[in-house]
């Protein structure tokens, strides 16, 4: 009785109504799984922060500028963004760049502390919004370890020797600062940084710590990254660039005698590929 009743009702089917079965059972469960976006907004706002602090802790990070002491390449109010990524790379700060870092020994101890609300906290500390509670600073690196920095009357500033041309200095300002403290001459130590504000005579910068703990002296280790791009206002939009008067030739004399092992590692190779090829063509075992 079933076979006859199953093989009737196959019969009355047409040859091409079954696949349409299968087909309108995947709409209805398209539609029954697909979510309100409502629903979804959540996870897409989690997954954009999660991102967002990822940016900000490994590749880059908004910072605001307090004050004038870097005019005229930078203005009170300016938006920096900073590279942090290179640094986890091994990379260590090089003449010229502008670099943002950690307080070093209570320079801004004189500088009130902005406190934002709870929104523009969690929008800095997202990366979102500049960083507002952090006491950093932003200048110049003018020497590394091994490097002998020195100013003497209105300048030039002198490095390893060698006079810096920067036109970058604030207009109407002297390379050096005539006051005691902007005389000196300073050897930097390995492992620190010697800073100074492009507005010379309106920036409290190493030549003003040098009788405070640290001695001036920024460690490469307080360096939050490197400023690369003034990202706001729109149209103070720029790139900061290495000035070409730190690629002038010689400059680099401390830094070379620093590493004289890879420089005679460098010189040893070609020598024993020579020797070498010589023992195996004498037939010396090597």
């Amino acid at each position: 009785m079933g076979d006859v009743a199953v093989g009737a009702r196959s019969e009355q089917e047409g040859p091409g109504e079954r696949p349409e079965e299968p087909v309108r059972t995947k709409e209805s469960k398209a539609k029954k799984q697909q979510r309100p976006f409502w629903k979804e907004l959540p996870l897409l706002i989690g997954v954009a922060l999660v991102l967002a602090l990822l940016i900000k802790t490994f590749l880059v990070q908004a910072f605001s500028i307090p004050s004038d002491s870097m005019q005229n390449t930078l203005q009170e109010g300016d938006r920096v963004l900073v590279d942090k990524l290179t640094p986890w790379f091994g990379a260590e700060p090089d003449r010229g760049e502008v670099i943002v870092f950690h307080d070093p020994g209570e320079w801004l101890r004189n500088e009130p502390t902005p406190q934002p609300n709870a929104v523009q906290s969690v929008l800095s500390w997202i990366g979102l919004m500049p960083s507002a509670n952090e006491k950093d600073l932003i200048k110049r690196v003018i020497g590394v370890g091994g490097d002998t920095v020195e100013c003497k009357g209105s300048g030039p500033v002198k490095v390893n020797g060698k006079p810096l041309d920067e036109p970058y200095v604030f207009p109407g300002n002297t390379a050096c600062s005539t006051d005691p403290r902007g005389q000196f001459k300073v050897t930097v130590p390995k492992g620190k940084l010697w800073v100074m504000g492009d507005h010379r005579q309106n920036s409290a910068d190493s030549r003003y710590h040098q009788d405070e703990p640290g001695n001036g002296f920024v460690p490469v280790g307080n360096v939050v990254g490197r400023a690369i791009v003034v990202a706001w206002p729109i149209d103070r939009w720029s790139t900061l660039p290495v000035p070409g008067t730190f690629d002038q030739k010689g400059i680099d004399k401390a830094a070379a005698a620093t590493a004289p092992t890879a420089v005679a590692v460098a010189g040893a190779v070609p020598l024993v590929l020579l020797r070498r090829r010589r023992l195996l063509r004498t037939g010396t075992r090597v």
